[in-house]
């Protein structure tokens, strides 16, 4: 395991180099750089003599691939730049944003595991029942309506309609509160498509001879479907986990935006609006380590869930 951990881990350094090299290219691909945005955003005007003293200050003078170098080395040291727009470090700007989006990501995740789960066996377990269509038509709702819209129905309920005003719509300044409504338009999408996800193989697994074995020799049905079935059907929930959990670290940035919540995808959307170079330089290279390092340790839970795919590494 430890061998096929370093492997994997050399594996994917070649990967961030590449992103990072594709992202600092894209940023440099504009008829505007840095000096020409920092004009604009500040509203000051500068001479060409001052800007092309600035450009030789920054490095911006130097070939395209000594500026990348130059880049690169200082981002392994934390030394990301500083914002366009505040002036403040990008990375320290990045950090003091990064807990809001966490948090968001762990109450999502909980509730889509606690909504999707269960109603997903439920409906396998009842197929082609009253139950069955009721939940698939629920999850076929809940999956066809997207993020915003839904964010939208619940500001409009919660701010105008539901006159006690028991949960905040904007901000993440009110505690515990605040992250109700952000967490239940993000969960109610996932949890419908994982719904239906999690019924499909549950079905699968039903049909396998193991299970016929299983009835066959008088073993309980609950047994059989949270001790053989369930544990089967692992791989397919973890791998949409490991989806999702990619996805809401790297910020979910309309639902962030439409809730005022002060997260990484926020701040993601506010620097492409102000073109803040710097900012979205460290949001493509978080986004990257994330998928990066969630299919690491999805790779590793699978050699733990199912040892068919320990057993094909060493007979390779």
């Amino acid at each position: 395991m430890k061998k096929y951990i370093i492997i994997r881990f050399l594996q994917l350094i070649p990967i961030l180099l590449g992103i990072t090299l594709l992202s600092f290219l894209l940023m440099n691909t504009g008829t505007a750089d840095a000096i020409d945005v920092m004009e604009n955003n500040t509203g000051g005007v500068l001479s060409e003599e001052e800007k092309d003293a600035l450009r030789a200050e920054l490095g911006l003078d130097k070939p395209l691939p000594q500026q990348y170098v130059v880049w690169l080395g200082k981002t392994v040291r934390g030394d990301m730049g500083e914002s366009f727009v505040s002036g403040q470090p990008v990375f320290a700007m990045f950090v003091s944003k990064l807990p809001a989006t966490i948090c968001l990501t762990v109450t999502s995740i909980l509730l889509t595991v606690l909504l999707s789960i269960p109603l997903g066996i439920l409906s396998a377990v009842n197929q082609n029942r009253i139950l069955d269509y009721i939940i698939r038509f629920l999850s076929f709702i809940g999956n066809s309506l997207p993020n915003f819209f839904v964010s939208l129905l619940l500001i409009y309920f919660f701010s105008l309609k539901l006159k006690l005003k028991l949960l905040p719509v904007m901000g993440n300044n009110a505690g515990w509160k605040s992250v109700i409504l952000p967490t239940l338009t993000l969960a109610l999408s996932m949890a419908s498509r994982y719904t239906r996800q999690v019924r499909a193989t549950v079905l699968e697994e039903l049909n396998q001879d193991y299970v016929q074995g299983a009835r066959a020799r008088g073993v309980k049905e609950k047994r059989i479907l949270y001790f053989s079935v369930l544990r089967a059907s692992m791989l397919t929930i973890v791998t949409l986990l490991a989806l999702s959990i990619g996805s809401l670290l790297g910020g979910t940035a309309i639902v962030e935006s439409i809730f005022m919540w002060d997260g990484v995808g926020k701040m993601a959307v506010d620097a492409i609006t102000m073109r803040d170079y710097p900012v979205i330089q460290v949001y493509v290279i978080w986004m990257a380590i994330i998928y990066v390092c969630v299919n690491l340790v999805t790779d590793i839970v699978y050699h733990y869930l199912d040892p068919r795919i320990r057993l094909g590494e060493e007979d390779a």
